[in-house]
C-alpha cells in the first residue's frame, strides 16, 4: 500500500490528515494489543473531511499508523532510549519539545497514552530511518507541495492540519492529564503559523454554531504546523482539533449519529475558508 495519498487541488485551501492511517505495517512487530494500539488513531478523520476534494481542496492523507510513525514530529525528536544503538543524525534538546517525547511520543511512539508500554523490544537505527524515508518523507514533501502550488496560485494558502482528540486527556497524552476537551481546539502556536485575524475567524465560526472552541490550549499546533506556517508570507496554517464524543464511540471507533451534523459543520468551514482572503481581514 502507498504511504500517502495526495490529491492536488485548484484553491487556495490545504488539508492534512497524519493521524488517521489505519495499515499496520509487517515490520511493526509491537507487543501490545492491536485494539488499544487503535486508540493512537484519529479514527474517521479522513471520512470527515471526505467532501473537500471535491470543492478543489488540496488533500493529503496518511495511511500508515500514527503510532508507527508520527508525521507531525520533526525527525529530531527521537526516543533514544527505544534505539539498541545511538542515533547518528541530530536530536531535540528543546526542553518544551522534549516534554512529548518523555511522555513516550516522539517521532515514533513509545507508550500509549496511558504509558502502556507498545513494544517488547528496542528498535534498530535502520529501522527507525527506514520509516522516516518511507513515511515522513512523502508525507511532507506532499504537504510542502500543495502549499507551494496554493501560494503560487492565488497568492496565499490556508492549511488545515486536521486532527481528533478524546474527550478527555489521558496520563501520557498531554501536559494536563485528566483534563476535559473542548468541542474544537484550534492551534497556531501563538499566533507564529496564522494571522490571528484567521484564527479568530475558525473560532467564532464554529462558536457561532454552539460549540466551545479553546485556543491555543491544550494544542497549539505541532511540526506540520509549525514547518509551513508562515502569516508574513501570506502562508497560514492551523492545527483544529475535534472531540471525538462529537462522532464516535471512543471504545467500540463506531460512528455515531452525530457524525453527519459535525460533517455538514466541517463543510460550512471549508466553504468560508475557500471565500477568505487572509490579507483582507
Amino acid at each position: 500500500m502507498q504511504p500517502i495519498t495526495h490529491l492536488p487541488g485548484s484553491s487556495a485551501l490545504v488539508l492534512d490528515s497524519p493521524h488517521s492511517g489505519t495499515a499496520y505495517p509487517p515490520d511493526f512487530l509491537y507487543a501490545c494489543a492491536t485494539a488499544t494500539l487503535r486508540g493512537a488513531e484519529d479514527t474517521h478523520v479522513e471520512k470527515l473531511y471526505d467532501f473537500a476534494p471535491a470543492l478543489g481542496v488540496h488533500w493529503i492523507e496518511a495511511h500508515f499508523p500514527r503510532s508507527y510513525l508520527d508525521a507531525n514530529r520533526n525527525t529530531t525528536e527521537i526516543d533514544v532510549s527505544l534505539l539498541d544503538a545511538p542515533w547518528p543524525d541530530p536530536v531535540e534538546t528543546d526542553p518544551k519539545v522534549l516534554s512529548k517525547v518523555r511522555l513516550g511520543k516522539g517521532l515514533v511512539w513509545r507508550t500509549m497514552d496511558d504509558g502502556a508500554p507498545i513494544y517488547a523490544r528496542t528498535l534498530s537505527v535502520a529501522e527507525v530511518q527506514a520509516r522516516i524515508e518511507r513515511c515522513w518523507k512523502p508525507y511532507h514533501a506532499a504537504v510542502a507541495q500543495a502549499i507551494d502550488a496554493a501560494r503560487q496560485a492565488h497568492g496565499y494558502s490556508i492549511h488545515i492540519n486536521c486532527h481528533s482528540m478524546p474527550a478527555m486527556a489521558s496520563s501520557h497524552a498531554t501536559d494536563f492529564p485528566g483534563e476535559a476537551h473542548a468541542d474544537f481546539v484550534v492551534g497556531d502556536r501563538d499566533g507564529s503559523t496564522a494571522s490571528s485575524a484567521l484564527s479568530s475567524l475558525v473560532c467564532e465560526h464554529l462558536r457561532t454554531l454552539g460549540y466551545s472552541v479553546a485556543y491555543n490550549h491544550p494544542y497549539k499546533g505541532v511540526e506540520l504546523v509549525r514547518r509551513y506556517g508562515n502569516p508574513a508570507q501570506h502562508r497560514h496554517s492551523l492545527q483544529l482539533e475535534i472531540n471525538r464524543k462529537l462522532y464516535m464511540n471512543e471504545e467500540t471507533l463506531a460512528i455515531l449519529p452525530g457524525f453527519e451534523s459535525l460533517k455538514t459543520t466541517l463543510r460550512g468551514l471549508v466553504d468560508v475558508l475557500l471565500k477568505t482572503d487572509p490579507r483582507t481581514l
